[in-house]
C-alpha cells in the first residue's frame, strides 16, 4: 500500500509542475524580466504593480491620434532612464474596452497619467510630457528619494 502512494506522488508530481508551467507569468513578472514592455491597460489591472513599478498610462481615444503617437515616440526614446525608475508604460486607445486604468482614471481623449508605486495618482496631463520632465517628476517622489539614498548607502 505504501508503494502505491509513492508511486501516486511520483506520476502526479510532474503533472502539477506541467500545470503550472502552463500558467502564464504575471504582468509584473513580465516588466521584472523586460522593464521595456508596453502592455495594453486591457490586458493589465494597476494593482499588478502596486509597489513594484510606477505605471505611465498614455489614453488615446485612437492609436492614430498624433499626441498618443508623440507620446509613444518621446517614451521609447529614453526607455532606459524610465527602466532605471521602475517606470511602466500602459496604453489604452479603446475607450470602449473600459479598461481597470480607465474606469479608475477617467480621461478624456488623450492623455498621460503617473501613478506612484503605492498606487497613487502623482500626475495627469492633457498633451505629451518629455521624458525628462518625467523623470524629474519622479525623482521628487519620497520612495524615489528613497530608493536612491538606500542605492549610494549600498556596499559595492
Amino acid at each position: 500500500m505504501k508503494s502505491l502512494a509513492i508511486l501516486a506522488v511520483a506520476l502526479l508530481a510532474p503533472l502539477s509542475a506541467l500545470a503550472t508551467d502552463a500558467t502564464p507569468p504575471s504582468p509584473a513578472m513580465q516588466w521584472q524580466a523586460d522593464p521595456k514592455t508596453v502592455f495594453e491597460a486591457h490586458d493589465v489591472a494597476l494593482a499588478d504593480f502596486q509597489w513594484i513599478a510606477r505605471p505611465v498610462v498614455v489614453f488615446a481615444d485612437t492609436p492614430a491620434d498624433p499626441r498618443f503617437q508623440q507620446q509613444m515616440a518621446l517614451l521609447a526614446a529614453r526607455a532606459d532612464e524610465l527602466a532605471e525608475r521602475d517606470v511602466v508604460i500602459l496604453t489604452d486607445t479603446d475607450p470602449t474596452a473600459l479598461s481597470d486604468a480607465r474606469q479608475h482614471l477617467r480621461p478624456r481623449g488623450f492623455m498621460l497619467a503617473l501613478l506612484a508605486k503605492d498606487g497613487t495618482v502623482a500626475l495627469r496631463k492633457p498633451f505629451p510630457w518629455d521624458v525628462r520632465e518625467l523623470t524629474r517628476a519622479i525623482d521628487k517622489m519620497p520612495l524615489r528619494e528613497q530608493e536612491i539614498r538606500d542605492r549610494h548607502a549600498a556596499p559595492d
